[in-house]
């Protein structure tokens, strides 16, 4: 027996009557019966901001710091005006 799944990643939001509202609609015809998994963020999650925090501080990335690692100076590439 050969099992086959197709599995889909989209977001949703749970509504005040605890129903699942999908942010955008789903590639797939129904009627047809899924399995769903809820994935809920945890509370402490880090945000953006946090992690870009972490990454300064780590020691992970003090070799960018070392002189033979600037290898770029004001004089290098060009101005970016953007149009839009």
């Amino acid at each position: 027996m050969e099992i086959v799944e197709q599995a889909i990643e989209t977001t949703a939001t749970i509504d005040p009557e605890r129903g699942l509202v999908l942010d955008e609609p789903l590639p797939v015809a129904g009627p047809k019966r899924v399995r769903v998994i809820i994935l809920l963020p945890l509370e402490d999650d880090p945000d953006e901001r946090e992690w870009l925090r972490a990454a300064r501080k780590s020691p992970a990335f003090d070799f960018l710091d070392h002189p033979e690692e600037n290898v770029y100076s004001l004089a290098d590439g060009s101005p970016f005006h953007d149009q839009g």
